[in-house]
């Protein structure tokens, strides 16, 4: 998997100028690297430390960069090279990278920012091992309170927790009173997240338990989301809270995606939290949709 991964990497390198700024094709890349498109972009993102699209971004200006000290062609011919359809456009970008305005930097050989190349390797601690499980799971539905929220990636979520703060004792008693299987209690879910998972994007949290599909709408002030039967893998978790959840989320995808014959689909995430007495610490359960690959 890593290898193929690192042959799309080079597709990448190949082709920075020869699309001109059209978004980078990842059809052809998650071709390359025999999985999906949106598989692609979770490993990518979970393995970069950064989105696909940003990625490309700061590697087109890092080589755009090099050919504006070069000086061998025009700022406009280097801005089209790289798809910038103006000099404005393309000064603006090459600013909030470098710093410098590109005709600033050609005029004082101005030291530039750099994008390195990224290759991907595995490296074997052997010092743990992941817990886990494949379930097959009928349709459900999750029913709780649903709010709109940003993604942040490290420590606690200022606008979940303000969420959870505004749900009613009795809103709470109510939605936990319809928890009738596995994960059972109340759990937070997470769809519609941006495929980036850039910091900063929104995606739809659900406050909720997971239920029978066969009621036919969720109660009075209650939202609902309908989930497919399919494939999930159920990872455990014990640690600091909240840190070692959302690193529980980045092994799964650094370590355990590219260890085993599956790969992430379209779907809500769920995680179910058990925090100690005094909230530093919790149990945890993460459930990831997924779908087996060929040998």
């Amino acid at each position: 998997m890593l290898e193929r991964l690192n042959q799309a990497m080079d597709h990448i390198d190949a082709h920075l100028d020869a699309h001109l700024g059209e978004p980078v094709d990842v059809a052809e890349l998650a071709r390359i690297a025999v999985t999906s498109e949106y598989h692609f972009r979770r490993l990518f993102s979970a393995l970069a430390g950064m989105p696909l699209s940003e990625y490309v971004r700061r590697r087109r200006l890092t080589v755009a960069g090099a050919e504006v000290l070069a000086g061998e062609r025009t700022l406009l011919e280097v801005a089209v090279r790289y798809g910038y359809a103006s000099g404005e456009a393309f000064a603006r970008a090459f600013r909030s990278m470098h710093g410098v305005g590109p005709g600033e930097a050609r005029r004082t050989g101005a030291a530039l920012q750099s994008q390195p190349r990224m290759s991907f390797r595995l490296i074997i601690e052997g010092s743990s091992s992941m817990q886990y499980k494949v379930v097959q799971k009928e349709e459900f539905r999750v029913v709780g309170r649903k709010a709109r929220v940003p993604l942040v990636h490290e420590g606690m979520n200022p606008a979940i927790g303000e969420f959870i703060r505004g749900i009613a004792p009795e809103t709470i008693g109510r939605i936990t009173a319809l928890s009738d299987q596995e994960p059972r209690g109340i759990v937070a879910v997470s769809d519609d997240l941006d495929p980036s998972r850039a910091e900063g994007t929104e995606f739809d949290y659900y406050h909720g338990v997971v239920t029978g599909a066969e009621a036919p709408e969720a109660p009075e002030g209650l939202d609902a989301l309908a989930v497919p039967a399919g494939t999930w893998a159920v990872f455990e978790n014990s640690g600091p809270f909240p840190q070692a959840l959302q690193h529980l989320w980045r092994d799964v995808f650094t370590q355990w995606f590219p260890s085993n014959p599956y790969r992430s689909r379209p779907g809500p995430e769920i995680l179910r939290v058990r925090p100690s007495q005094d909230g530093t610490h919790a149990d945890a359960e993460l459930w990831i949709p997924v779908e087996r690959t060929a040998v």
